[in-house]
């Protein structure tokens, strides 16, 4: 049964390649802020494991403001949610 997900349908470098530009878009202060919160949920919604370091790593960064880190950590959490066994 093929899945639905298209993230699930893409090909490891594709996804590598997509992280990599949604991270510099959420880092991104030359950015709008909105640019960058839609870009910290796509993150969440990816929630792979690597989706979830990028989410870490963007809340460790001190030049973004409160508001961006706390919500990379809070997709973080859904992702650890969503992948923790119940």
């Amino acid at each position: 049964m093929m899945s639905e997900n298209p993230e699930e349908l893409k090909k490891p470098s594709e996804k590598s390649e997509e992280l990599k530009e949604l991270a510099y878009i959420a880092a991104n202060m030359k950015l709008p802020a909105n640019l960058r919160i839609d870009a910290t949920k796509q993150l969440g919604n990816i929630a792979t494991y690597e989706a979830f370091l990028v989410l870490l790593n963007i809340a460790a960064n001190e030049g973004l403001i409160t508001k961006e880190r706390d919500l990379a950590l809070k997709q973080a959490r859904e992702i650890l949610k969503k992948t923790s066994p119940s």
